[in-house]
């Protein structure tokens, strides 16, 4: 791999929990623990590499969708993770945020997003930006209302600065697995020229040397973001 040339900016669509679970006959919340495992070791392959910001797609404004016992699990899982992780962002000197609508969250997961972003706020090895009730049209919309409500005048340079995290580069590489071949609404405006990578794998069978492997693909390709070679 070029080294020199990894992304800046990650950003993953974990998918394929539920159906990793119903492949083993499981049902779908073994999926998700499962691919809280993953997670955990995709951010160290992540800092490992020298990648300084990660975001990673972890419950969608769409998910609220699904089975009232599965978004509880979630709902449940959540601040626990996050509390149990961190003497791991300690230890590892990074940094967790949060991108998504908080008003409807249970109380439980905005205490531990507030706490660990809170403990957390001074590292710099890498941020980790969790995508937590996220929608990237919510997110533009909120972003547009902010400058309504401010009198501010709407351009690219404004709506950019009024998103969930303005200090955030736009993601270089997508990754998704699961074999889908779209982004379902994750960083729809950061997202404009990023390069994206499609994993047929399931989320929680998503090794690193696949990780390696979508990053070693990224390092390989041209950038020219609209102008010429």
């Amino acid at each position: 791999m070029d080294i020199s040339n990894v992304p800046l900016h990650v950003g993953i669509i974990m998918d394929g929990n539920g159906r990793w679970a119903k492949a083993r006959g499981l049902p779908r919340t073994e999926g998700h623990k499962e691919g809280l495992k993953i997670a955990r070791r995709i951010v160290l392959d992540t800092l490992n590499l020298g990648i300084k910001f990660l975001s990673l797609y972890t419950f969608s404004t769409e998910n609220w969708k699904r089975t009232q016992d599965e978004v509880g699990f979630l709902m449940n899982l959540i601040p626990g993770s996050l509390r149990n992780e961190i003497p791991f962002y300690n230890e590892h000197k990074i940094r967790v945020i949060h991108s998504g609508i908080r008003d409807n969250l249970p109380q439980a997961v905005k205490e531990a997003l507030d706490e660990v972003s809170e403990i957390t706020k001074s590292h710099t090895a890498l941020t980790v930006n969790l995508a937590i009730n996220y929608g990237g049209r919510n997110e533009i919309v909120r972003a547009v209302q902010k400058l309504i409500n401010q009198n501010s005048k709407i351009t690219e340079e404004t709506i950019a600065s009024a998103l969930d995290h303005p200090d955030l580069p736009d993601p270089d590489l997508i990754i998704r697995t699961g074999g889908e071949l779209r982004l379902s609404n994750f960083l729809l405006w950061q997202s404009a020229y990023t390069e994206l990578y499609f994993s047929n794998k399931l989320w929680p069978d998503f090794s690193k040397e696949d990780y390696y492997n979508a990053i070693y693909d990224f390092s390989r390709r041209e950038r020219r973001f609209g102008g010429n070679s």
